[in-house]
């Protein structure tokens, strides 16, 4: 035979190829792809195990349940939100966080604001039963009647001393 067409033959071509990547091998390199190989037949192994293979189908379902719903973009959305919150917070920002807490504990927290809390709810609860059962009277002059009366006018007093207090401690 023709050494032109042995040399054209795909069997030649193909050990020509061998032997370049043969020869453009170093030991680094020969010493990564035997690592990758190594740790690929780890992970290959690993999935033998009945309950890692039963955990990436789950897996893999859920990642393709948020997938079609279109939660995954959601998700991965407040992992980002998540992330720059975490990046953006510094000890100071933590500390004074940590100090609000402690003066809204301290400050909800006591026996005096329960039981205002308590006597409040009871309040309303007393106030809604006895109004239940009443009637409107409509016009101008029952208005003006209402008006009239003592408890009304302490009432009305009362709330607006309240609103004062509240608008002077507040600055406004």
């Amino acid at each position: 035979m023709d050494d032109a067409i042995l040399s054209n033959a795909p069997e030649n071509d193909l050990a020509r190829v061998a032997q370049a990547a043969s020869d453009a091998m170093t030991d680094t390199m020969i010493e990564r792809l035997t690592i990758t190989g190594t740790n690929a037949l780890e992970i290959v192994d690993r999935l033998n195990d009945e309950t890692t293979r039963d955990a990436i189908h789950n897996a893999l379902d859920r990642l393709t349940e948020l997938h079609r719903v279109g939660a995954l973009d959601t998700l991965f959305d407040a992992v980002t939100v998540m992330h720059a919150a975490r990046s953006a917070a510094t000890d100071g920002m933590l500390e004074r966080l940590f100090v609000f807490l402690e003066h809204m504990v301290n400050t909800v927290g006591t026996e005096d604001l329960a039981i205002l809390a308590d006597e409040t709810k009871g309040a309303i609860d007393e106030a809604a039963a006895e109004t239940a059962g009443l009637s409107p009277k409509g016009g101008l002059l029952a208005t003006v009647s209402l008006l009239g009366q003592p408890d009304t006018q302490l009432s009305l007093r009362f709330l607006l001393s309240v609103a004062s207090k509240l608008r002077e401690r507040s600055g406004t």
